[in-house]
């Protein structure tokens, strides 16, 4: 059960992540930038098979390239735990107080200087072809800016402290669904998907302050070991 609810803490952490002002405004860019098509083409509410097969190719690439970087850090973030399994107690606090600052951060309510740097690789032109895609994933998972780094560095921290590197390349999977399912949905619909940022963009001032606060309570947990108590509550609930 406790497993259960690290993974879903980690799709909410990569739904969070889609939904951040560094990631969501950014969609319809990416998407043009990675297929090729235009954004006329992207955005007509009826697109071609060749406009909609091109799509979801160059975009399965792009989300193939961010997955592999966001699970060899995840394996590398376990491996590495399991190196510290004697300091057990001080690692998990020092995470979960550092996940904490992070989720204070986020929120903009107590800005943190050293966080707000922005480092990203960028690239000015797209490698040619299906290769080429699947190259910029790699960049964008590696380019990560203020928003994205301190959700994806907290799930980094919960993949730390778990017993296998197969779980830990587990965790960092399930973030990756949870921000490559909206992206794939955005790409294959960018019509609607237009509609609904035009809604939601005078929202994300609240998704940050929920992101930030999301954060706060994974660190409180890691912090006090408190997942074993949600587990127990859960138990119950299921009876």
């Amino acid at each position: 059960m406790e497993d259960n609810i690290s993974y879903f803490g980690a799709f909410i952490a990569g739904l969070l992540s889609f939904l951040s002002p560094c990631v969501l405004p950014l969609i319809p860019s990416f998407i043009t930038y990675i297929t090729g098509l235009s954004f006329a083409d992207l955005q007509a509410e009826h697109p071609t098979h060749k406009v909609r097969k091109q799509t979801i190719i160059h975009t399965l690439l792009f989300i193939a390239g961010f997955t592999v970087v966001f699970v060899l850090l995840g394996a590398s973030a376990t491996f590495v735990g399991g190196f510290l399994q004697e300091h057990t107690t001080i690692i998990r606090r020092a995470g979960g107080i550092l996940i904490i600052v992070f989720g204070i951060h986020v929120s903009g309510l107590v800005p943190i200087h050293l966080l707000l740097g922005e480092k990203r690789v960028t690239l000015h032109r797209k490698p040619a072809g299906f290769l080429g895609s699947f190259l910029v994933g790699l960049a964008f998972a590696a380019g990560w800016t203020p928003c994205i780094g301190p959700i994806l560095a907290s799930i980094l921290m919960v993949a730390a402290t778990e017993e296998t590197v197969y779980k830990g390349i587990a965790l960092l999977l399930v973030y990756s669904l949870g921000l490559a399912i909206p992206f794939l949905l955005a790409s294959l619909a960018m019509h609607q998907f237009m509609v609904f940022f035009n809604r939601f963009k005078k929202h994300i001032r609240i998704m940050e302050v929920i992101t930030g606060v999301f954060l706060v309570v994974v660190g409180i947990m890691i912090f006090s070991n408190s997942l074993s108590v949600v587990q127990r509550y859960f138990m119950r609930f299921a009876e």
